[in-house]
């Protein structure tokens, strides 16, 4: 690495710890540090188990039971043993807490508009920001089921079809291929995988299913800030297991010649080409699995 890829880098950590406060002894003029003040945003997100949110804030366990301590003499959190397990402790906010929280959601809201308003390319910007946050975050990306029919997977399905629009030479309308229901991709039947980061959706792939041996992969998809980091690859895992649990014993899939970078996993992990499988106009490779 050269020394002015350093000096860019410690240039851009400087600006990012003035921009962000996390020298401020009163982290948005609330009266506590930036510690303290994620601790009380990740219980309101919902983040219940103090470990977990020890694992989420990446702190030591002497300072979150510090932090935890001051928060509990203010009388904004409170701790009490896991009811499951003894072992494990779980805090939460109390109304004054929440009180801290929402006001803490409203100045970071501002905080970002704010910047963003004076930013001279605020997409642009946007992307940056993308790009550095998965990069930091990138095993913290986990994979779950999720409705096909929510917000984060329509965000994730509308922005795949967005990009089909921009690289297939024939452009692409979703009303003309052979989109899936959502009840094809959710259990019984199917399913449908996202890829979370700190609460957005980067990724997705959706398994089709009829309640028969044979099944389909459907829209896999990968935020472009989030590729490189082998999220297609772990999507196709999570969505082959999904099959095995749902007795499916062969899947297909279908993709365009313009999707270079499907073609090559495909073909690395195991998938065989095969005959056209529907009258779909825009595919014009087929794959087959057997699990």
């Amino acid at each position: 690495m050269t020394s002015d890829s350093i000096a860019r880098f410690r240039r851009f950590a400087r600006a990012v710890t003035a921009e962000v406060g996390a020298l401020d002894s009163s982290f948005l003029g609330r009266g506590r540090p930036l510690g303290a003040a994620r601790v009380v945003n990740a219980i309101g997100a919902g983040r219940m188990d103090v470990a977990e949110i020890r694992a989420y804030l990446n702190l030591d366990s002497g300072l979150m039971s510090r932090l935890l301590r001051s928060l509990e003499d203010e009388g904004l959190v409170t701790t009490e043993p896991h009811p499951d397990d003894a072992r494990r402790r779980v805090a939460r906010l109390t109304e004054a807490g929440q009180r801290e929280f929402s006001a803490y959601e409203g100045l970071s809201d501002a905080r970002a508009s704010a910047l963003l308003e004076r930013a001279p390319r605020a997409e642009e910007l946007l992307r940056a920001m993308d790009l550095v946050a998965l990069t930091l975050g990138r095993d913290r990306i986990t994979i779950a089921e999720a409705d096909p029919r929510g917000e984060a997977a329509r965000s994730c399905l509308e922005a795949y079809y967005a990009e089909l629009a921009r690289r297939l030479e024939t452009g692409f309308d979703v009303k003309l291929s052979c989109d899936p229901e959502a009840a094809a991709m959710a259990r019984p039947r199917g399913a449908f995988l996202l890829a979370m980061a700190d609460g957005l959706p980067v990724g997705c792939v959706g398994l089709k299913g009829s309640g028969g041996p044979v099944a389909e992969v459907k829209r896999l998809w990968i935020d472009p800030a989030a590729r490189g980091f082998g999220l297609a690859r772990r999507l196709m895992q999570a969505v082959e297991t999904a099959a095995r649990e749902l007795s499916v014993a062969v899947l297909r899939l279908d993709t365009n010649s313009a999707l270079a970078e499907a073609l090559a996993l495909y073909r690395k992990t195991g998938w065989v080409a095969i005959d056209r499988f529907n009258d779909d106009p825009y595919p014009d490779h087929f794959f087959e699995k057997t699990l």
